[in-house]
């Protein structure tokens, strides 16, 4: 008899039959994958997908990297595990964070518990600012589990992430942060890992340089999910189980002439109300803004006077652009937003715009292709592709990019 364990009020089995993989295709929309099968681009997928499925999901909102990956692997949505964006405003200090440290996590991720429970995990992302809130609770004195980011391989250590000497090991160099090869050197260890280590768990996690850079069909984007293709197709030679999903999806946010399509929200809110009145947070900030110029469809408002609240709701609903506008309480009952770190009006941007917060603020200059960005409703909707039918089939019920591991680990194993 095989036991289960409750993880964040799901349950999970503690025993597997096969490796759980998941794979988390940052920035990745439907159309990605429609145009590279329809130019027979990714047989291994589709191949794939005739023993499995491929669906649509929901990503957690906001549409951004840190909410959602950590959304998929805690199996809950941010009211829960407390991240809701890449940067916030903490009510206590008073000041604008990175959002990237265990102390803002509020749940355990399914790594930390199917760790104690005595399996084998193992975590790759292309960017470092995630691979703390990953690699939490995890401890690598006993050789059960490996956490570790394609950017900072060559720092990687036994102490802090259960393996030294990643890009001797891979036979790789340091890939540029900005570029196809970060994401290919977390795929390339995916492969090496499950061969070396043989983990029970593993999550990698790309990154959206290409898809914030390159439409669906271009030369380029083809070119990122054929290279993607032939490590699916090496990843799934001892019939895992796995699941491909994405935290967001990528939206053009151009005007005709190439230049950003933007919403200066904190110029607008200061010229009617007066410096001060409003706060306007963009929760896309990271250290990472070069493709996109912290330009996203997400923003969180906080006001200094609350008897203005309504008034400033009314205004934001008139802005040309905006696609939805909530207060705070509507805002996470709507989308399970963790209400201490949601700004008092949440406001979402339409399909083709973005929302800024001062214009001055905005270092665009390395924004050398059209602007394509994400964190809004038009972004949510991700692949979720399974080499396996589903395991519950739920007709009418809306699928979620944070079940990848419920659907993964189940089919694995076993239910009680």
């Amino acid at each position: 008899m095989i036991g289960n364990i409750n993880i964040n009020n799901k349950n999970y089995p503690t025993k597997l039959k096969k490796n759980v993989i998941v794979i988390c295709l940052d920035g990745s929309q439907k159309e990605y994958f429609d145009i590279a099968l329809e130019k027979n681009l990714m047989p291994n997928l589709k191949k794939f997908i005739m023993s499995g499925s491929f669906q649509l999901a929901h990503s957690a909102i906001p549409s951004f990297t840190n909410p959602n990956n950590i959304s998929i692997v805690t199996g809950q949505p941010s009211s829960i595990h407390g991240i809701c964006g890449n940067f916030f405003f903490d009510p206590d200090s008073k000041k604008e964070v990175m959002m990237n440290d265990p102390q803002y996590l509020r749940a355990p991720t399914i790594f930390e518990k199917l760790y104690k429970e005595g399996l084998k995990i193992a975590c790759v992302t292309a960017k470092d600012k995630l691979r703390t809130l990953l690699g939490n609770g995890l401890n690598y004195e006993d050789k059960r589990a490996i956490c570790f980011s394609a950017e900072k391989s060559n720092e990687s250590s036994i102490s802090n992430n259960g393996i030294s000497n990643v890009n001797k090991w891979l036979q790789r160099g340091v890939p540029d942060v900005y570029s196809q090869e970060l994401s290919e050197f977390v795929m390339a260890a995916g492969v090496k890992l499950l061969k070396d280590f043989e983990p029970d768990i593993m999550y990698l996690s790309t990154t959206d340089f290409i898809q914030h850079k390159y439409e669906p069909g271009h030369p380029q984007a083809n070119k990122f999910y054929e290279m993607f293709d032939y490590y699916l197709g090496l990843l799934s030679v001892n019939k895992s189980s796995i699941v491909v999903t994405a935290d967001h999806g990528m939206k053009s946010k151009s005007k005709d002439d190439g230049s950003p399509n933007a919403i200066y929200l904190q110029d607008i809110l200061d010229q009617k109300f007066g410096d001060n009145s409003a706060r306007v947070i963009l929760p896309i900030t990271d250290p990472y803004v070069v493709h996109h110029g912290a330009l996203g469809s997400y923003a969180n408002i906080y006001i200094s006077e609350v008897s203005k609240i309504q008034l400033i709701i009314d205004t934001i609903k008139n802005i040309q652009g905006i696609d939805v506008v909530f207060n705070k309480n509507d805002a996470c009952k709507k989308f399970y937003l963790p209400p201490d770190r949601t700004g008092d009006i949440v406001c979402m941007s339409d399909e083709n715009m973005t929302i800024g917060s001062s214009l001055e603020k905005h270092d665009l200059s390395g924004l050398n292709e059209p602007l394509r960005s994400h964190g809004g409703l038009f972004e949510r909707e991700v692949p979720f592709i399974t080499n396996f039918k589903e395991l519950r089939p739920r007709i009418g019920e809306q699928i979620y990019n944070y079940e990848a591991f419920y659907y993964a680990i189940n089919n694995a194993g076993e239910i009680l």
